[in-house]
């Protein structure tokens, strides 16, 4: 018979678990959900001097010591895999499976305060903790009001009597729980483990492999034939969302079924390496600090395309975005028809990195301005996949020398899971000071659910502010279909969009 230890997160506590718990008991199984100290008791009654991550550690620990069955599989829901970690270090031998539901992959040393999804949040914690001592670790964290549990992550498809009964269940999380670093001896290493990823918040399979394929060393680890993956069709609480779902999920996961990501060397070329779909001239780069230019045969200052990657792509990463044969490909044809195609690298490489990118790019845009060789007054910004909410910044008071803005496959609003909600890197909210700016869209037909919602927002805005939004659509395409999907229909859509920007800026 299997075990499942059930480990809620923030503010929560054992009761999310019970609809879960009753579908996992009536199919054989035992189910035990935590009660993690501090978090047990009435709403804003819970005593939390001294309650930090290693109590709850020993919480979890006294739960498995007390499971009747030898096959255990503990399973962490958000902030609840930090304490699964650490336990199951500690008790390696007796782990039969890690289930890590919609959380994270916390590393030795690192507190689990890395994971809250507001940014903002983490700051202030950060600072708080940082000026007040033991006193600061010895504070909570309030719970949320009910519509503000979207800052911890979607709440798609829980019930209103849910999310009424979540809200008024909810207690104050005891900041010694973010702010003491998790400790692991690598013995939890050995364990198989199984993520389920709830695509209402911003996670899929699809993207994970697509980050895998980047080569990005800690994920790697995550290709093990020990490490397979579901997928959940839901919010960030599929306890309540779907529990019965939840719960033959689980069942399965501890069967050892579930999806196996494909090791990147073992997938051939990673998709955003293969070449580009259009035969360019070879155009020679001129590179200088992050910026390459491709110049055209042509006299004069000729207007230019600034061409900007997404990510977020580790600092790892080689060769660089600005190498790739997307950027590259878009960049020669782009000089090819008579104008500058510049390329950079700009330093997206966590979620937490959008400042500084958008800093980058801005510094970036004017390098090339200053050119000699480039028309100022003449530019186009051309983004691509996670580097679309930049183009908020751009949208909401263009220039006067920005001709023309595009997007590719873009993100066109921070997912849910980002910790982004209230950030300026919002382009739905920064149409309507778009003005006359043109703006050309390339949707791609089989994009990521998650992702094409953000589009559908963001054209939605577009339509309600009467902006100049083309759609250039790929039926067929997938993200990233210039390298994945050469075809005529992926071809004519880089020739139309193309087109469309270079008409903005010749005329």
């Amino acid at each position: 018979m299997t075990a499942f230890i059930l480990v809620a997160g923030l503010f929560t506590n054992a009761h999310v678990w019970e609809g879960t718990a009753g579908r996992l008991t009536a199919a054989g199984a035992e189910a035990h959900a935590v009660a993690l100290t501090g978090l047990d008791g009435p709403p804003g009654g819970a005593e939390v001097a001294g309650i930090d991550l290693e109590t709850h550690v020993a919480d979890v620990l006294a739960a498995i010591d007390s499971a009747a069955s030898g096959d255990i599989v503990l399973v962490g829901h958000d902030y609840g895999i930090h304490p699964v970690l650490g336990a199951a270090d500690r008790r390696a031998d007796r782990i039969a499976r890690i289930v890590h539901l919609d959380s994270g992959m916390p590393q030795d040393g690192v507190p689990a305060l890395a994971a809250v999804p507001d940014q903002s949040l983490r700051e202030q914690l950060a600072e708080r903790a940082g000026a007040g001592g033991a006193e600061g670790a010895d504070g909570v964290l309030p719970p949320p009001a009910r519509e503000a549990w979207q800052r911890w992550g979607s709440t798609e498809g829980i019930p209103d009597v849910a999310l009424d009964r979540l809200t008024a269940l909810a207690v104050p999380q005891p900041l010694g729980t973010l702010l003491q670093p998790l400790r692991l001896t690598g013995a939890v290493d050995a364990v198989p483990t199984t993520g389920v990823l709830c695509t209402g918040n911003g996670t899929s399979i699809e993207m994970v492999q697509m980050l895998v394929g980047f080569g990005d060393p800690a994920l790697q680890a995550l290709t093990d034939p020990s490490v397979t993956f579901f997928e959940l069709p839901t919010g960030h609480w599929p306890m309540l969302s779907c529990p019965g779902e939840l719960a033959d999920t689980l069942l399965r996961a501890a069967a050892g079924e579930g999806h196996r990501l494909t090791p990147a060397e073992a997938a051939g070329t990673p998709g955003h390496l293969r070449p580009f779909l259009l035969d360019v001239p070879e155009i020679p780069r001129e590179r200088n600090g992050n910026v390459d230019l491709y110049l055209p045969d042509a006299a004069g200052p000729r207007p230019a395309v600034v061409f900007v990657h997404g990510g977020p792509v580790p600092a790892e990463a080689r060769p660089t975005p600005r190498d790739w044969p997307t950027l590259v490909g878009y960049a020669r044809y782009a000089a090819a028809q008579g104008v500058v195609g510049a390329t950079l690298d700009h330093r997206l490489h966590d979620l937490a990195d959008y400042e500084r990118a958008a800093a980058d790019v801005a510094a970036a845009v004017e390098q090339v301005r200053a050119d000699p060789r480039v028309d100022g007054d003449r530019v186009a910004l051309w983004f691509f996949s996670g580097g679309g909410p930049l183009t908020a910044d751009w949208l909401g008071a263009p220039p006067a020398w920005l001709r023309c803005l595009a997007a590719v496959y873009p993100i066109l609003a921070p997912l849910p899971n980002w910790g982004l909600g209230d950030s300026r890197f919002r382009p739905a909210d920064a149409l309507a000071g778009a003005g006359t700016l043109p703006v050309v869209l390339v949707r791609v037909g089989l994009e990521m659910p998650e992702i094409a919602a953000t589009v559908e927002e963001f054209l939605a805005a577009a339509k309600d502010c009467g902006a100049d939004v083309e759609v250039v659509d790929v039926p067929n395409g997938h993200h990233g279909f210039e390298t994945l999907d050469p075809t005529d229909e992926s071809r004519e859509a880089v020739h139309r969009a193309m087109r469309s920007v270079l008409a903005r800026l010749t005329d």
